[in-house]
């Protein structure tokens, strides 16, 4: 049994570092730094080698205090890295809320594979991998001929630490418009773009990509051979543990700057790519029904200076009155793309108890919006820091219908990356069942949200 799993957990607003026990799946220790955008130039972009700096400094810290017998890797999605002949950055990485990609849109479109292909809604900004490379290599002719490899986002990190490259599927299948779940190979857009060749080779999360290379682990006091795994999307790491540990029907709600929805064996329905609905691809390779909202950012964006927690009396008061928050405060995604914020009734003061259950209220509905709208069936798992917002996971229970579970630990990405390094052997695991809460106007608030969302 590997003892100790150092898992590099990069997400769009932070990098971590997570030393997971192999035997629990707990976090042992935990450190972190800002994932930072660079404005330019050439355009935004993530600074890698900040990030490359924290993770070296932090694994040759844990190495030392605790000892690592493998790492593993788990990034946020939407995001690939153009590598040289000399195995050096072709281009920057960009960062895909840059809006750029939207001015080549008309091209991109005559391109792009249909969604009964990928799976993958035609979304704005650069959250279609396919969209950003299409804008890089029109804005930059000769960024073709100089990419030599493109690895999808872990393989970059295992790539810096094993000189091997590789791709995941599971980030392929991230609504990059590359992948084709049903096929599990490469969409027609692969072959579109001229990148067929240099698409680095698609291996499962679970394999070994290599060992940290000689003078690397030196340096950072590793023991030689100590094994990297391929890595794994972050929403599909929280869903791993459930896949390898639950029966089927549930469904998932990873929680973050995203909010990722997934269902195991859900209803039989189509899709809505205009919902941000899409296909997610899991560890195993099986297309999983998915549907997605910024439900972090958008905490962040209502969220006063240590905005309070509400009460008992809080929520129900926000109930009684039926003031409430209509989508979307991050209009650019999720099941209300377009629509403009609003209240019904009198806006609620930000920074008051009741601001901050209205909040939890809006996001709770906008979670269940999005199971519903995957046909999601059984009991709901929410994993990441929502998971201690009880007004939240209260309301989800009061309205869902199903039963509502909070797992253990707030940071599942870290939990299923470190079982890739444990060939999948699950240890027990641990999950609180939220009690139905006796809110007998829930339901009612909930109709009146949906009545002010549907359309005249």
């Amino acid at each position: 049994m590997r003892q100790h799993i150092a898992v590099i957990d990069i997400g769009k607003t932070n990098a971590k570092l997570a030393l997971v026990d192999g035997a629990s799946l707990a976090e042992m220790a935990v450190t972190t730094c800002e994932n930072t955008v660079l404005a330019g130039p050439p355009y935004p972009h993530f600074d890698l080698g900040r990030i490359w700096q924290f993770l070296k400094e932090s694994i040759a810290d844990f190495q030392a205090r605790y000892g690592i017998d493998a790492i593993s890797i788990t990034t946020h999605g939407a995001a690939c890295v153009l590598l040289d002949g000399q195995g050096n950055l072709a281009a920057p990485m960009l960062d895909y809320e840059h809006d750029g990609p939207d001015f080549v849109a008309a091209q991109y479109d005559a391109l792009r594979p249909d969604f009964a292909q990928t799976g993958s809604p035609r979304l704005p900004l650069g959250l279609n991998l396919g969209a950003q490379l299409f804008w890089q290599f029109s804005r930059d002719p000769s960024l073709l001929a100089r990419t030599a490899q493109i690895v999808t986002y872990p393989q970059y990190w295992g790539y810096l630490l094993t000189g091997n490259t590789a791709c995941d599927p599971c980030s392929l299948g991230c609504h990059t418009d590359l992948w084709n779940p049903h096929t599990g190979a490469p969409s027609a857009l692969v072959k579109r773009l001229g990148i067929a060749h240099k698409l680095a080779p698609v291996r499962a999360p679970f394999d070994v990509l290599g060992t940290v290379k000689p003078d690397l682990a030196q340096a950072l006091g590793l023991p030689a051979a100590t094994p990297v795994h391929v890595g794994i999307h972050d929403s599909n790491a929280s869903l791993l543990p459930h896949v390898l540990g639950q029966a089927a029907p549930f469904g998932v709600v990873s929680t973050g700057t995203w909010v990722i929805v997934m269902a195991m064996r859900a209803r039989p329905m189509p899709l809505d790519p205009a919902r941000d609905t899409l296909i997610n691809v899991n560890a195993l390779g099986a297309a999983v029904p998915s549907a997605r909202f910024m439900g972090g950012r958008e905490y962040e964006m209502l969220a006063a200076p240590n905005m309070p927690i509400p009460t008992a009396k809080d929520i129900a008061q926000v109930l009684a009155n039926g003031a409430a928050l209509l989508p979307a405060v991050v209009p650019s995604a999720g099941p209300f793309q377009g629509h403009a914020a609003r209240w019904i009734g009198p806006e609620i003061a930000q920074g008051t108890p009741a601001h901050s259950a209205a909040v939890a209220l809006y996001l709770a509905m906008m979670t269940l919006t999005c199971l519903d709208l995957i046909g999601q069936k059984g009991p709901v798992i929410i994993e990441g820091p929502f998971t201690q917002n009880h007004a939240y996971v209260q309301m989800l229970a009061a309205i869902s219908g199903r039963p509502v579970r909070i797992a253990a630990s707030q940071t599942g990405t870290s939990a299923g990356a470190a079982l890739l390094a444990l060939a999948g052997a699950l240890p027990a695991q641990s999950l609180a069942e939220i009690p139905k809460p006796d809110w007998p106007l829930a339901a009612a608030y909930f109709e009146q949200w949906q009545a002010a969302l549907a359309p005249n």
